[in-house]
């Protein structure tokens, strides 16, 4: 337990709940637009069908939410991060450049979610340093797509368990043939793979105590690697403000510098990268033992073929 409120440590440990992301819309009456990325969504009510977020007092855009009769909840689908960053950062015309459609009271519709949902505006509550908006849900659309998700930091994706409770059944005639299908299929046997890959391999990076984009960010800025914010977030596949909230606790942690807006390893952080190279060396000989160098040469090569397809 901290015996001290840190507001740092707080906000790192809510980080453990994994979320969707959104991107929440509204315009006002004479066409004033805004959006932002939100994960703080989240449902409260099935009759009357109300939904509610939070937006923090310090935005710039809570004065046209506060305005609009009306918002929209776009939930991001898996492959929109892209829209994310660029809704999480403020910008003079947010829509400049993206697509849309108009929703009730003007609000944005982004195309290509995994779910919409268009709202009245129902109540705003106080809710420390932030607003709390609830919205009656008025319409909605469900397009079936996978979700962005959004834990310790970092953007990830969902995936079923492995681990289900109780024994399997023997499977029916039927159902075999459907297993051997799934044995053949190249989508299953990947992602099945992965899990299986990550199952040793994520305790053993937790246990340095780091968290998995703490530890990223590290091995990104190996061997005298110097970048700046932007090019750090791509690098990692995380939001800018995570980026800088990983950041402020690993130069707290004096394993990363900053000079000029540039983030490099200390020596104390090369140590560390290195330790986090060699688990990841350990694991990958582990799960690789029995291939020979050509089978290994030849399986990296299909993977670089299909990450640049």
């Amino acid at each position: 337990m901290i015996s001290e409120f840190d507001s740092k440590a707080f906000r790192r440990a809510l980080g453990n709940f994994a979320t969707g992301v959104t991107v929440i819309t509204a315009a006002t009456a004479d066409g004033e637009k805004t959006g932002v990325t939100a994960n703080s969504f989240n449902s409260v009510s099935l009759e009357p069908p109300l939904i509610l977020w939070s937006i923090d007092k310090r935005s710039n855009s809570y004065r046209i939410f506060e305005q609009a009769s009306h918002f929209a909840v776009n939930i991001l689908a898996a492959n929109q991060m892209d829209l994310s960053n660029h809704f999480a950062r403020p910008r003079d015309d947010k829509f400049a450049g993206i697509r849309y459609d108009q929703g009730l009271g003007g609000a944005p519709l982004l195309p290509e979610c995994a779910a919409q949902f268009q709202c009245e505006r129902y109540q705003i509550i106080d809710g420390g340093d932030h607003w709390i908006l609830l919205g009656k849900v008025v319409a909605f659309a469900d397009a079936g797509r996978a979700p962005l998700l959004y834990v310790q930091g970092s953007y990830a994706l969902s995936m079923p368990h492995t681990s289900l409770p109780g024994k399997e059944p023997k499977p029916t005639v039927m159902e075999a043939g459907l297993e051997n299908r799934l044995h053949h299929n190249l989508y299953y046997l990947m992602t099945q793979a992965l899990r299986a890959y990550q199952e040793d391999y994520q305790p053993r990076q937790l246990a340095t105590g780091l968290r998995t984009s703490e530890a990223r960010m590290l091995m990104v800025l190996e061997r005298d690697r110097c970048l700046n914010l932007d090019a750090l977030s791509r690098e990692v596949n995380m939001p800018v403000s995570a980026v800088e909230a990983a950041a402020t606790i690993l130069q707290q942690q004096e394993l990363i510098g900053c000079h000029e807006d540039m983030f490099a390893l200390t020596a104390r952080g090369t140590a560390q990268a290195e330790s986090l190279w060699l688990i990841a060396q350990e694991e990958e000989e582990r799960m690789f033992a029995g291939l020979s160098e050509q089978q290994l040469d030849d399986f990296r090569d299909m993977l670089k073929k299909l990450i640049s397809r």
